[in-house]
């Protein structure tokens, strides 16, 4: 999406073209007009070409108006370079995403952009297993269909809750490497951590748990469906050839008399 400067600016251009442009037609018109209709007196065709005179007239004269109006606005200031970086980066990235190769490649660069901002913190390892988890999980997602469904925004909101978690711990342990003597800042360290790890052990358990519905849903039939489907496809295919066959004996009997004979 364009920045109010460059829509204004856009704006007045396409203004001053449709001022221009009716201007002419009007011109145009009003010319063919004061010429044909005192040559062959009023007819329904001059009363067209009049029409269409007042018309184009009265649309330049509008565009004229409203270019005025915008004129005597001031333009919208310029941009900060880097917010207008920023911008032209997001959009870049979100025509990216709507290929699917391109998110996950997207996906991918901002995982290894995560993990080298928490490299070397306690966070680390606990991140990479959240990661494999997630991926496990939207694996199975497709699958999580009726009671399994609620599991998914429940997974959504504790994933987000761990990665937030997970920074927080590196930025405290950050801090306390800048104050190692701090046994207050030590202590708060030591809770997150544990938090974090807690909550790891319970997101992969709530997988395994996704893993295990998917399975037992798949198992909730005595037999697969597409495997029922060809086994009536050959018993039938086994019953037509069979009545062929009976078929062919009927008929052989008749056939070996009428040769003797």
């Amino acid at each position: 999406m364009a920045d109010p400067r460059t829509r204004y600016f856009r704006n007045l251009r396409r203004l001053r073209r449709s001022a221009r442009r009716w201007s002419v037609f009007a011109g145009g018109f009003g010319g063919a007009a004061a010429v044909l209709v005192p040559l062959g007196g009023v007819s329904p065709v001059d009363a067209c070409w009049a029409a269409a005179a007042g018309a184009s007239t009265a649309l330049a004269f509008w565009r004229w108006s409203d270019l005025r109006a915008l004129t005597a606005q001031p333009p919208p200031p310029a941009p900060d370079p880097a917010i207008a970086a920023e911008q032209a980066r997001l959009r870049i990235v979100a025509s990216v995403e709507r290929n699917p190769l391109g998110r996950a490649a997207v996906g991918g660069i901002r995982r290894q952009q995560a993990l080298l901002a928490l490299r070397g913190t306690a966070a680390a390892d606990s991140w990479s297993r959240l990661d494999r988890a997630s991926r496990t999980l939207a694996g199975l997602a497709p699958r999580l269909t009726g009671p399994g469904e609620p599991a998914q925004l429940e997974a959504a909101v504790a994933e987000r809750s761990l990665r937030d978690l997970a920074y927080r711990v590196a930025s405290v342990e950050k801090a306390l490497r800048l104050a190692p003597a701090d046994a207050t800042l030590a202590n708060s360290h030591r809770v997150l951590v544990e938090q974090l790890a807690t909550g790891i052990v319970a997101y992969e358990g709530l997988v395994a748990a996704a893993a295990n519905y998917v399975a037992e849903d798949g198992r909730a039939a005595d037999e697969d469906p597409s495997v029922s489907r060809l086994t009536e496809a050959s018993d039938l295919l086994r019953g037509v050839a069979a009545g062929l066959a009976e078929l062919r004996r009927h008929a052989d009997p008749a056939g070996s008399s009428g040769t003797s004979s």
